[in-house]
């Protein structure tokens, strides 16, 4: 009988540990109408959490459905959709739609319920596109004036939340719109806010939507990074400047590491964390190359954050460490991979990602070494996202590329080309919603269905 006393007070202190943890996450989330769902994110590597408070360790996902953000809900180019094709036609997959004339530019479209939102410069102008889920559009405005300097052209996607869209043109003035019409709400130039200036390729940031606030990377003399309120755009926190550090092109990452939710962001000279509640500059480690800019967004799994920029410090992991109330990042592989628009993929302790200059093409990495597991030449450098077991890569040549991941290899199943004259600078990423497949390049945008037979007959 003792023993059993003794068993029942100890199941009795762990429920009570786990409530008061489960407590303090939503209190100290209190500010945040939805839930982030950290627990829903993909688990990456392998074992088992040690504790309650690793369990709800993870990249943080929007609580909107869908693809309502930059590289899906969780922001690393995972789907979680199953009941796709393993393998498509010579020509491709069924074309569901498609549509011209969204304009010139590099950004991904978002999928939200019934609405497909885009941009693209037309003109002079950045023009915000909504089409329903057949390709029909219901609606259409501007966000300022379009990228006119080197490489012209949209750059960053949108973002919804709670019925609104927000977006960034390349010269860093914010919107945000009421969804369902259009209509403009609120505007901002964080610029001209924080007193930073505009970079020779324009500014790529696409903007993190975290609860009531909207975060943003000015890398001006007043904040190196931002938190907005969603609903006025008035500032909440910021960021202080990172020495001579200015804005580049990556986009931001949301994710709970030993208690604290951390954005982990790039500079143009550093990659960084922050305290996503109070701003603090969290850590900085080297990231410069001789042009000042870092494109790809960093990718976080098991503890480490991996930043990569070409030409220099080329792609580094670094773990992160508790000292105290401070952290750490430690410098743990350093690999040859230099990828630039990518980005990459992290699924079960291996990243696929693409080299940018030499070599060109596919590479899967082993998360906890930086050694390479395997190599793919048939698709050159691009962009993938990863759903059901299989890679969907789209090449800098227009190429289109179903990979299937085999153990630590990638097989490529089929492919097809989405562009048939020659190009170089087929850089959109793809993204996959409720089967259907999105890809981009600049004018047109393309609607697939990637569904298998048995699913779209359901």
């Amino acid at each position: 009988m003792r023993s059993l006393r003794r068993a029942s007070a100890d199941a009795l202190l762990v429920f009570v540990a786990l409530t008061a943890l489960l407590w303090a996450t939503i209190s100290g989330a209190a500010d945040r109408p939805k839930s982030e769902r950290a627990l829903s994110a993909r688990v990456v590597g392998t074992g088992t959490p040690a504790s309650a408070e690793a369990a709800m360790e993870g990249l943080i996902a929007s609580s909107e459905p869908d693809w309502p953000q930059w590289r899906g809900p969780r922001r690393d180019g995972i789907s979680d959709e199953i009941g796709l094709l393993r393998q498509w036609p010579s020509d491709g997959p069924p074309l569901a739609w498609k549509v011209a004339g969204i304009g010139r530019g590099w950004s991904s479209p978002i999928v939200v319920g019934d609405r497909v939102f885009v941009t693209g410069d037309v003109e002079d102008e950045l023009v915000l596109f909504a089409y329903d889920r057949q390709g029909k559009l219901v609606w259409r405005t501007t966000n300022g004036r379009a990228w006119k300097g080197s490489f012209p052209g949209a750059r960053a996607c949108c973002a919804y939340s709670d019925g609104r869209i927000y977006h960034m043109n390349a010269h860093g003035r914010v919107i945000c719109l009421e969804a369902a019409t259009g209509r403009e709400l609120w505007s901002t130039n964080i610029l001209d806010r924080f007193s930073g200036r505009e970079i020779r390729w324009g500014l790529s940031e696409c903007l993190l939507v975290d609860g009531t606030r909207l975060i943003v990377t000015p890398g001006g003399r007043r904040a190196l990074m931002a938190a907005l309120d969603k609903q006025t755009g008035r500032t909440v926190w910021t960021t202080p400047p990172l020495g001579s550090d200015f804005v580049t092109h990556s986009s931001p990452i949301l994710f709970r590491w030993s208690g604290r939710r951390i954005l982990a962001q790039c500079s143009s000279a550093h990659g960084f964390g922050v305290d996503a509640d109070t701003g603090q500059l969290l850590w900085a480690v080297p990231l410069k190359n001789r042009f000042g800019t870092n494109v790809s967004t960093p990718i976080y799994g098991d503890g480490c954050v991996y930043y990569v920029t070409p030409y220099a410090e080329l792609g580094r992991l670094y773990r992160l460490r508790r000292r105290g109330r401070e952290i750490a990042a430690e410098h743990v592989w350093t690999s040859t991979l230099d990828t630039v628009t990518g980005c990459g993929v992290l699924v079960d302790g291996t990243l696929f990602a693409a080299g940018y200059r030499r070599p060109k093409w596919w590479f899967a990495v082993d998360w906890q070494t930086g050694q390479t597991k395997s190599e793919l030449k048939e698709l050159t450098t691009g962009a993938a996202i990863y759903a059901d077991g299989r890679l969907y890569c789209l090449d800098e040549r227009g190429k289109v590329g179903l990979l299937q991941l085999d153990g630590d290899g990638m097989r490529l199943v089929s492919s097809f080309r989405l562009v048939s004259r020659r190009v170089h600078d087929a850089w959109t990423h793809p993204v996959l919603a409720n089967g259907r497949l999105y890809l981009r390049y600049h004018e047109t945008l393309w609607c697939f269905d990637v569904r298998s037979k048995e699913n779209r007959s359901r």
